[in-house]
């Protein structure tokens, strides 16, 4: 089954791409980011959905950035899917964010360590709003069924499954390429998050680690083995960035990555 968010197909012949900055930094930070990945997706031809969070809510320390707030951040990514003519996308972590999410964006985002929150997967289904779904990272593949028959009760078939890896020992994840078929198996366009899947959680002791610089050839795996979309967080300078300093693919190595997985994408449909 596929279905569109404005011009982007899901789960149809060609891959979609979720993009963008960890967190919403600031306004003219979003803004900024918005246009160059934008520009960079025109001048390859590939469709994308702009993504930043308003509240980084899981941080590891109390302390660290979280983000301007539902409000605040939901009329950002707003001004930014109307100025930009582009998708948007974000977080959300109670039912009654989901509500507002909705009034201002074109898909909803379900955590990872959230998807099991039954009133919040019963809140996005019925905002109608597509929804992403993030796999925990304590699930395994077929758990994602549960998560799939929720949400089909619940009224809403515009959903994608996203696998983020799995917890692999302490403070370090695995992503297990043969999730990405089984997860289709369930009936839904799967997602392969490249840069949270080389996440170390709180490998730096009060932040999150990661080897980001295996983010792109992950994603090129999971392209070669199926799958519908590819989610990396991108920033223009990871090293000052508030959150995900060590896993966010630098902008500009974002149009080479892209040209990449879209020749593995081409590759692969010629040879069938």
């Amino acid at each position: 089954m596929s279905f569109f968010i404005r011009d982007v197909e899901i789960g149809g012949a060609r891959p979609f791409y979720l993009l963008g900055p960890c967190a919403l930094e600031s306004e003219e930070f979003a803004w900024e980011m918005a246009r160059g990945i934008a520009g960079i997706c025109r001048r390859l031809g590939v469709p994308f959905v702009y993504k930043a969070s308003y509240d980084k809510a899981n941080r590891t320390s109390s302390s660290s950035f979280r983000g301007p707030g539902v409000k605040e951040g939901c009329r950002i990514l707003g001004e930014i899917g109307k100025g930009l003519g582009v998708a948007v996308m974000t977080d959300v972590h109670t039912a009654e964010e989901a509500c507002i999410a909705a009034e201002h964006v074109d898909l909803l985002q379900v955590p990872a360590f959230l998807c099991r929150q039954t009133d919040l997967l019963e809140a996005c289904a019925r905002s109608g709003r597509p929804v992403n779904i993030k796999k925990g990272q304590f699930l395994a593949p077929w758990d994602a069924g549960p998560l799939a028959d929720k949400m089909r009760r619940f009224g809403c078939e515009r959903f994608m499954l996203c696998e983020r890896g799995v917890s692999f020992g302490y403070n370090n994840l695995v992503a297990d390429m043969r999730s990405l078929y089984w997860m289709r198996e369930l009936g839904a366009p799967v997602v392969f998050d490249a840069t949270h899947s080389v996440q170390r959680p709180g490998g730096l002791g009060e932040t999150t680690g990661g080897d980001g610089e295996l983010a792109p050839l992950l994603a090129s795996a999971a392209m070669a083995v199926g799958v519908d979309g590819v989610f990396m967080e991108v920033h223009k300078d990871p090293a000052h960035a508030l959150s995900d300093s060590s896993t966010q693919l630098p902008l500009e190595r974002l149009e080479e990555t892209l040209a990449r997985l879209e020749a593995i994408h081409h590759a692969i449909a010629a040879s069938k």
